[in-house]
């Protein structure tokens, strides 16, 4: 029987999910099973590896129990897994914790504030390739050798989430180069674990696992695996990547000149490009092709809109109303300019950064108010678009939009239109799935490189192109919207100091 399907694996905040995928990119079936988060306390966020793993087994089950002879027909299994998740392993591969701190725990805020009180960006910056932030493993690591010594100790290896998949599948523990680059502990030059950056962080060298490209074989299903799961023992196991960059090549952005918009609760913006960006306010991911995306990450993007229906509308009226609404307003929203920073900056001086609206007016109405809403995410993204585009020296050609707000026609074409270039979205919204079938496809010999790999499966909507009217007017309000943004950072801590003396003047009120 001909081996002419490949098995991608995603390990999601949310669920697992196990996909079938064809040769042209076409998913056969999915699967999936959700686990839960644990928060213990606040600002904390954590799971269990072995629901994770429960997760892949019903999963995988579910999806050979749809395809007849699909077991057989398996070429290769790729895995994909949500960032940063931070497992650590015994020399048998058991977790020595029962929980992970995930992507999203904020434990590590006073480590990472020490650390940026200690080091200028100019010592460590070529080192880390990234900024700190609570996300990065290598804090994680910190953590958990300060309050979980026992854990720690005990721990031979630090691995991500499709990691712990993938030794579970196989017994080899490896990191590909997409998860080890957001750590904080690679050195984007070498692409090796930098000596530096673990002696500033005090952490273990010996517990770091080796780095390997997300396209190598990193081994085969074992029989133990092949009991649980219904594969076949022997199948072929890549080394697979992060989520992030896996999703990136899945919906095309894999060269330069291509940006990626993910829209969802936040907005991730990324440029493909041949070396990272080292800057204070840019992250950077090593992509699957063996380039970079540099990136950056605005803490609203479809959160705005959510916020405007429960703040204007008490939850009463829906996303569609609400965007024919918007498109009721001209464009440029006659004026009116929206900051879309609800919950302040990811990265930056000014992560206590405000919301608020500018050049309110008495002609405004909610048709106005919505409208500026979209257009302001669209503007903020464009101003971050624009330092990554000069930084790299390189002009955009095209944007990928993918996620929730990729959904959305208006939205669309209002970013095109700020942007100044074309937008296409991913036909499969499965981006995760078909760069990791993708993945396997050029692993196993069916492609020549993943380039022609993507050019097989991935296929793009028409492009919304830029209204040329609408052009030229968003290219006289973004430089307001550029230089607002400046003179309001004066005013931000202002506003904390506000805030401060407010609560506490109100914990005197009442006898606290």
């Amino acid at each position: 029987m001909a081996r002419d399907l490949t098995l991608s694996i995603d390990v999601g905040t949310g669920s697992v999910r196990a996909a079938l995928v064809d040769g042209r990119g076409g998913i056969l079936t999915i699967a999936s099973r959700e686990h839960d988060q644990i928060v213990p306390a606040f600002g904390w966020a954590e799971q269990r590896p072995s629901d994770w793993w429960a997760g892949v087994v019903h999963a995988i089950r579910a999806t050979l129990a749809a395809v007849e002879g699909a077991r057989e027909r398996i070429a290769a299994i790729c895995a994909c897994g949500q960032m940063h998740g931070t497992v650590l392993v015994d020399a048998a591969g058991r977790p020595t914790r029962n929980s992970v701190p995930l992507w999203n725990d904020k434990r590590t805020a006073g480590i990472v504030a020490a650390f940026e009180a200690a080091n200028p960006p100019a010592s460590y910056l070529a080192e880390s390739g990234n900024p700190p932030t609570p996300a990065w493993p290598g804090f994680k690591l910190a953590w958990l050798r300060d309050h979980d010594p026992e854990a720690y100790a005990a721990a031979a290896a630090v691995i991500m989430p499709k990691d712990f998949i993938n030794l579970k599948l196989t017994g080899e523990i490896a990191m590909d180069s997409g998860d080890a680059s957001c750590s904080f502990l690679m050195n984007p030059r070498s692409r090796a674990w930098s000596p530096a950056m673990i002696a500033r962080l005090g952490l273990d060298a010996a517990k770091l696992p080796p780095i390997r490209e997300p396209l190598d074989i990193l081994g085969a299903v074992t029989a133990e695996a092949a009991a649980e799961t219904g594969l076949a023992e022997g199948t072929p196991v890549l080394v697979g990547g992060a989520d992030y960059p896996v999703a990136l090549l899945g919906s095309g952005a894999c060269r330069p000149g291509l940006a990626s918009d993910v829209t969802g609760t936040s907005c991730i913006l990324t440029l493909i490009a041949e070396a990272p960006l080292l800057d204070p306010e840019i992250c950077n991911v090593a992509t699957v092709e063996g380039q970079w995306g540099p990136f950056v990450l605005l803490e609203t993007g479809g959160d705005a809109m959510r916020w405007a229906r429960r703040a204007f509308h008490d939850k009463a009226l829906g996303y569609e109303a609400i965007v024919a609404r918007a498109a009721e307003a001209p464009a440029g929203a006659d004026g009116l300019l929206f900051m879309p920073y609800l919950t302040g900056e990811r990265l930056g001086a000014h992560r206590n950064a405000r919301a608020q609206f500018f050049g309110l007016g008495a002609a405004h109405g909610l048709p106005h108010l919505h409208r500026a809403v979209m257009e302001g995410v669209a503007f903020a993204a464009a101003r971050h678009l624009g330092i990554m585009e000069r930084a790299a020296g390189a002009r955009l050609e095209r944007v990928i939009a993918s996620g929730g707000g990729a959904k959305t026609a208006l939205w669309l074409k209002i970013k095109a239109s700020i942007y100044g270039i074309p937008i296409v979205v991913p036909r499969e919204a499965e981006c995760g799935v078909v760069g990791c079938a993708a993945m396997a496809a050029t692993a196993t010999g069916r492609f020549a490189d993943i380039h022609d790999a993507v050019a097989a499966t991935v296929r793009h909507t028409e492009e919304i192109a830029p209204d040329p009217a609408w052009t030229e007017t968003y290219g006289r309000m973004q430089p307001v919207f550029d230089r607002l943004y400046a003179h309001s950072q004066a005013l931000y801590d202002d506003l904390d100091r506000l805030a401060a003396a407010n609560a506490a003047a109100a914990g005197r009120s009442d006898g606290s």
